[in-house]
C-alpha cells in the first residue's frame, strides 16, 4: 500500500444507544478513528423496489489496517455518512478495504 495513494481523510464512527425520556433508544455517533484512505471505487445505482425506484451511492475505501472496525460504524467523508456494508482485510492486517453504501437523511 503505496503512501501517496491514501489521499482522503476518512473518520470512523461508532454507535452508543442512549435512552430519552420516552424509552426510546438513540443512536448517537462518537468518532473512533480519522484515517487516511484511498477510494477504490464509486459508483451510484438506481433500483426499482416495493416502494418506487431508489439511488443508492456505493464507495470503496482502502485504508491501512485498524483493528476493532466492524459493519456496526459508519464512516464519514466529504459530508456524508456512508453504512458499512463490509469490511474485508488486505493481507496479515496490512490494510482495509471498507465496502459502503451512503446513509439516507440522517446527521
Amino acid at each position: 500500500m503505496q503512501a501517496g495513494k491514501l489521499s482522503r481523510v476518512i473518520e470512523i464512527h461508532g454507535a452508543t444507544f442512549a435512552v430519552d425520556d420516552f424509552g426510546s433508544p438513540l443512536p448517537t455517533w462518537t468518532r473512533k478513528a480519522t484515517l487516511r484512505a484511498e477510494i477504490v471505487t464509486a459508483e451510484a445505482s438506481e433500483f426499482i423496489r416495493g416502494w418506487g425506484v431508489s439511488e443508492e451511492t456505493a464507495i470503496v475505501f482502502r485504508t491501512r489496517f485498524l483493528d476493532g472496525i466492524t459493519m456496526s460504524d459508519r464512516v464519514s467523508f466529504d459530508g456524508q455518512h456512508f453504512n458499512i456494508k463490509g469490511v474485508v482485510p488486505i493481507g496479515r492486517r496490512r490494510g482495509l478495504e471498507l465496502r459502503c453504501v451512503a446513509t439516507e437523511g440522517e446527521a
